[in-house]
């Protein structure tokens, strides 16, 4: 009896075919000018939406949505202005850090700042205070339109489960993993990133729901959970 062949795992442009299918496109990221792309990626850690959709509101009400307005504000301040997003004393220090760095090093231009080497620009956001590697991606995709493959926890949830994945873990691991395997288009990115966020956070959640997932043929844990 020959030894059961391992499945092959489905490439991820079939996997991303099957999301677009299903949802739509995204349109994401959904912000009035690039800076408040970047302004959203730090409030949006350990953050749902919706409040940092609030805090937004609150900044832009504050007359707040520039790096030169949000340095002139005092910390406590700008800390009350995104308090809905939660960890608000953290994320005004983030914020703060982020305008200094468009200041200092930009002369406050977000273009020029989006325009620069985006290897260069991706270090400098690294050195930042707050800005892991998630947060710059974000900034880098979303804002700048570059093509780097923002990998979160959605991410991994769903490719641990889909079975495709590197054999690391590292952040860097699995960036890599999606650079390799897909074209280096930023569109693509953009959507496939805003697809998987809105598929784990309507079907692949911590208790997924298999039945109705649109990637279930391709899904070796879900057809597991489904027919026991």
């Amino acid at each position: 009896m020959r030894p059961e062949q391992p499945r092959p795992e489905p490439p991820l442009l079939a996997i991303y075919g099957a999301l677009l299918e299903a949802y739509g496109p995204q349109h994401w990221w959904p912000a009035e000018s690039p800076f408040e792309v970047m302004v959203g990626a730090i409030l949006t850690q350990a953050a749902a939406w919706t409040n940092v959709e609030r805090a937004i509101g609150q900044l832009k009400a504050a007359g707040a949505m520039s790096p030169q307005a949000i340095l002139a504000l005092a910390e406590h301040d700008l800390a009350r202005l995104v308090r809905p997003a939660g960890y608000f004393n953290a994320k005004a220090r983030k914020l703060k850090a982020l305008c200094s760095l468009i200041v200092d090093r930009f002369g406050g231009d977000v273009d020029a700042m989006l325009a620069h080497d985006p290897e260069e620009l991706r270090r400098l956001l690294l050195a930042t205070y707050g800005i892991g590697p998630e947060t710059a991606d974000s900034i880098l995709l979303y804002a700048a339109g570059r093509p780097y493959f923002v990998v979160d926890a959605y991410t991994r949830r769903l490719f641990a489960r889909l079975q495709v994945r590197p054999p690391g873990d590292t952040y860097g691991e699995w960036q890599e993993f999606f650079t390799a395997r897909l074209p280096r288009d930023a569109s693509l990115y953009n959507e496939f990133h805003a697809l998987i966020v809105r598929h784990c956070k309507e079907r692949c959640r911590v208790r997924p729901l298999c039945l109705s997932c649109p990637v279930l043929p391709l899904c070796p844990t879900g057809q597991g959970t489904v027919s026991t």
